[in-house]
């Protein structure tokens, strides 16, 4: 069993990795066609498995195609992986799409819109009370 520390160095290496990789050396069309990046990679503990969250902008047809292109991409990642990085065992590798972004964005805007409601609200509280004291 590995450690704690090296398991969080190879898995930043391993989202570094992908990374590059979505940048230069995968070719399919269909990861260009929504921006894609690697939010996080989440290592098992014994070096085995590796789950990619990446984030993707773009319709949700291209995600679903981006995600289709990543799937068929694992293979080539994996070995890029293991060559790039020197493992003894190279993890397995499954991408997940991270849709935190998305989720922080609509609790921003709903935090926004209440706040506008709110001020409204005490602006006129505030002109009834200025009227009424006329």
């Amino acid at each position: 069993m590995a450690t704690t520390r090296r398991v969080a160095r190879v898995a930043e290496l391993i989202k570094r990795e992908i990374s590059n990789m979505l940048l230069k050396d995968i070719k399919d069309d269909r990861v260009g066609m929504g921006m894609v990046s690697v939010t996080d990679a989440e290592l098992s503990g014994d070096l085995q498995h590796v789950k990619i969250f990446v984030s993707i902008y773009g319709t949700e047809e291209a995600r679903a195609q981006t995600m289709e292109a990543l799937a068929s991409a694992t293979s080539f990642i994996k070995r890029e992986v293991g060559q790039r990085l020197s493992l003894r065992r190279v993890p397995e590798v499954v991408f997940h799409e991270d849709r935190s972004f998305e989720r922080g964005v609509k609790v921003l805007s709903l935090i926004n819109q209440l706040s506008r409601e709110r001020e409204e609200r005490e602006s006129t509280a505030e002109e009834k009370e200025s009227n009424s004291s006329d």
